[in-house]
């Protein structure tokens, strides 16, 4: 009788490798070049598609203490399985949300005075400690400069607040000469000034890689952490983290003059071999890699034809061998030889997209540490 991970395998249309040894990897790879700023990790959005049940407690067992994530229920995720980290909410205090932040031990990001205000009237000695943000430039979250200098006016307003740190987000930090990045590390350092003992965080994924002027006390790597290269242009200095496998379903021969796929955007020039495999752009396989995107099948490197619908995918297998080209096979999809960059830079986005867009249907298999 087969087990039910064995069954949920026959059944799956495509698999998901998540290697949490390498994920582990690049963070003490990040952590290293921090020197003695303390190196934290961003697991929103699900660990960035990858399951942050699994990806956060690899992350703790390699060294990270502190966690960020974008909402109070992603910190109430990640407060289960790690129930003693720091886990810190970059959107804010949310209203009316106020008693969960205090049951669960969450830690809000004070992105306005209102919301530092809302803070402090809750009981103090249940409220744990806060981090304030504030715009150095993003136009986004965190404080603007006119709430700023209300505050270093009247440090009053903070009164009672168990702070951890100021911090600020960097625009264009995957750009290493964007004129930006230097001013607004010059107009954090000013705001950072005015509170000389607080400890500050400024570096993202990119941002660490720009120098240590950049690194402050504590870093929050993101993409970099899952593989995503935070140099564009340049080598990826993180090593890959996920596989991606998908079925072959059918194979079939078509005339010439034959079309395949919706749209009949794809027609044979002369007599082909079509692969469909069991993946589509439900699964967070863009559909705007039709018709360019490439995928491989063993060591052969094969073409997407006719568009990606779906749930499917069909491919050019003509010349290969019958015996690789076979329903049951597995194509990557994303791996060593088509990274999410490589897929990123194809379907016109970044990485962090095609990571947070792959969806739940894959049966997800975890290299443990």
């Amino acid at each position: 009788m087969p087990t039910e991970r064995a069954a949920a395998h026959a059944r799956a249309g495509a698999y998901l490798e998540v290697d949490l040894s390498a994920i582990q990897e690049n963070y003490r790879r990040l952590s290293g070049r921090l020197g003695r700023a303390e190196c934290a990790a961003v697991v929103k959005a699900d660990a960035y598609g990858l399951g942050v049940n699994k990806v956060a407690p690899a992350l703790w067992a390699a060294g990270a203490r502190r966690f960020f994530v974008a909402l109070p229920d992603e910190a109430i995720a990640v407060r289960k399985v790690l129930p003693t980290a720091q886990v810190f909410v970059l959107g804010g205090l949310f209203g009316g949300a106020e008693r969960d932040y205090l049951a669960h031990g969450i830690c809000p990001v004070l992105n306005s005075l209102g919301e530092i205000a809302a803070w402090r009237a809750l009981p103090p000695a249940e409220r744990p400690p806060a981090a304030i943000q504030f715009d150095s430039g993003l136009s986004r979250l965190g404080l603007p400069a006119d709430e700023a200098a209300r505050l270093i006016d009247d440090p009053s307003l903070l009164e009672g607040i168990e702070l951890g740190f100021l911090m600020s987000h960097l625009a264009c930090a995957e750009e290493q000469e964007h004129p930006l990045n230097s001013r607004q590390r010059q107009a954090f350092s000013d705001f950072c000034r005015r509170f000389p003992r607080m400890r500050r965080s400024f570096a993202n994924s990119s941002g660490i890689f720009l120098g240590p002027e950049y690194h402050f006390d504590i870093a929050r790597p993101g993409v970099a952490l899952y593989g995503g290269n935070p140099t564009p242009g340049c080598e990826n200095p993180m090593a890959s983290c996920i596989r991606l496998r998908s079925r072959i379903l059918q194979v079939r021969d078509i005339a010439r003059g034959e079309s395949v796929g919706y749209g009949a955007t794809f027609t044979a020039a002369q007599p082909t071999r079509i692969a469909t495999v069991a993946t589509g752009y439900a699964d967070g396989y863009s559909r705007y890699l039709s018709n360019i995107g490439r995928l491989w099948l063993a060591d052969y490197c094969v073409p997407i034809v006719g568009r990606i619908s779906m749930d499917l995918i069909t491919l050019d297998v003509s010349g290969l061998p019958a015996d690789i080209s076979m329903p049951g096979a597995l194509v990557d999809l994303i791996g060593d030889r088509e990274t999410v960059d490589d897929i990123a830079e194809k379907a016109g986005t970044i990485a962090y997209e095609v990571l947070t867009s792959l969806g739940g249907r894959f049966h997800r298999i975890y290299k443990e540490a």
